[in-house]
This record gives C-alpha cells, structure tokens and sequence, in this order.
C-alpha cells in the first residue's frame, strides 16, 4: 500500500463508460499525487485499441465526462490535467517530472516498458502503481465494453446474463 505523497503522478484510459474501477483508478492517483496527469485516449487510438467495439462518446464527450465525473466524485481542489493519448504510454515516457503511474493490475505490467523507454529518454524510472480491478456481481470484470453491451451497470451489477458455451 502506498502512502507516500508524489508531486505528479499519471493515470490514464478510455473513459467512455465511467465506472467505479475507474474510480478506484481516479482516487488512488489523486491520494497518491499532489497533481495528476490523465491520459485519455485518442479516437483514434481508442479505435484502433478497442477492437471489441464502437465507443458511445467522442473524445470531447469523454473527456467532459470525466471532468464532469471527477467534480462530483472529487471535489474542485483536486488537482489534475487531462493529456491526449495516442499510444499506450502518453506523458510517462517523455515527462520528466512524472513520479509515478497509477494502473489497473492489467495495464500495470507495461511499467517495465515504460521505465525502459525513460531510460532511453534519459529519464528517472517511475514507480508503478496498481490498482486491483474491481469485479461485477458474476465475478467478470467491470468495463466499459461490458456496460455498452448492456450486461452490466456501472456497479457492476448485472444487467442480462450472458450465455457462454
């Protein structure tokens, strides 16, 4: 567990459908960060990522969204900046006062690649922070995908059963 207070961390995602692992992203880069970055995919780059399907929102949508969401969840004094990604790796690989990101368990193992890159920048490697994924009712995972599909809510709570062979 990390109580240490950095002077700038980064998250990043897609953000089309906010939900609470995205939360759970949000408030452990905002308890961990005196300020945040947060990388928010492209269109483009979310089109080229998100292969299972169309996204709801426009890159503006989300990104207002997100502001809209972090007001309500947050406050107004957290400090944060909303960057543009259009790759897996944004600011953390060429913004040298980034001290640390702040993941999900699955995207947390790009830290490795994202320190090698830094390095090669001439950058200070960065501690990687991951946040355990949070699980719906069935015990699948929280996405965005899923919520646009309808099976879940943005709790996690099941919407219609899938049927797997």
């Amino acid at each position: 567990m990390t109580k240490r207070k950095f002077d700038l961390v980064a998250t990043g995602g897609t953000f089309d459908e906010i939900h609470i692992g995205h939360l759970a992203l949000l408030s452990k880069a905002f308890e961990v960060g005196d300020k945040v970055i947060i990388g928010v995919s492209s269109d483009d780059f979310a089109s080229r990522v998100k292969r299972k399907g169309k996204l709801n929102h426009t890159y503006e949508q989300r990104v207002k969204n997100l502001h809209d969401t972090i007001g309500k969840q947050f406050g107004r004094q957290v400090k944060y900046t909303v960057a543009k990604l259009d790759n897996d790796f944004g600011p953390t690989v060429t913004e040298g006062r980034v001290d640390a990101l702040v993941a999900s368990s699955e995207t947390a193992r790009k830290g490795k690649e994202i320190n090698n890159i830094r390095r090669i920048n001439r950058l200070e490697p960065i501690l990687i922070i991951a946040v355990e994924s949070l699980k719906a009712e069935d015990g699948g995972p929280i996405s965005s995908t899923r919520i646009r599909a309808g099976e879940i809510d943005s709790l996690g709570k099941i919407l219609k059963t899938t049927k797997t062979k």
